[in-house]
């Protein structure tokens, strides 16, 4: 079944080719998204996800999905949703030990995600299926988890404006890992922002 969750988030996510995201990696009889919103997006889900969880949730049985709590005010201090991912996970598999994960993080969101990864080891890192990144200001060029729009890597080189800062995706967890970066034209977008009403 999971294997199912991990090609339906790529397909639904408009990634359409296969990757180290796609392998199968375990069967889960449930699972839990969480969803960490980009900058000045109101608590709750995230724009950048909301299609294509609801999507997901309703093709596969038995997930439910968690929004990561967290300012994502103007000022990039993530921390608190990095706390929050991580203590997520943790209470759920205190609760649940057979519980499966898959991480979303979306411009600032990327960000609070991949400063998580480090901080969830051992069964917590064994129960994360899989991380899905877009538009991540963290992004460092080169990684084979880094793909364009479209599952291709033409942006496989960019990194995000935020790079040179940050540790990036952990070499563990990069065959767990889609980061997407947009091709624009010959720009290349690996921060997205949202336009609110």
């Amino acid at each position: 079944m999971f294997a199912r969750l991990l090609v339906l988030l790529a397909s639904v996510g408009g990634i359409a080719t296969a990757s180290p995201l796609l392998l199968p990696r375990s069967s889960c009889d449930s699972y839990v998204i969480i969803s960490t919103r980009g900058t000045g997006e109101a608590q709750g889900p995230s724009s950048g996800f909301s299609i294509m969880n609801s999507q997901i949730l309703a093709q596969l049985p038995n997930g439910s999905i968690y929004d990561t709590v967290y300012p994502a005010g103007i000022n990039q201090n993530s921390s608190a949703g990095t706390t929050d991912i991580v203590n997520q996970v943790t209470i759920d598999l205190s609760i649940n030990p057979a519980q499966c994960f898959i991480l979303e993080g979306y411009s600032q969101g990327a960000a609070a995600t991949v400063d998580a990864l480090p901080l969830l080891t051992g069964p917590a890192f064994d129960a994360v299926k899989g991380v899905f990144l877009i538009g991540n200001p963290d992004r460092k060029a080169g990684l084979a988890c880094n793909v364009d729009a479209v599952g291709r890597d033409t942006t496989k080189y960019a990194n995000g404006f935020e790079a040179q800062d940050s540790l990036g995706i952990p070499s563990n967890w990069v065959d767990k890992t889609l980061d997407v970066c947009k091709l624009v034209g010959l720009l290349i977008v690996c921060r997205f922002t949202v336009v609110l009403d």
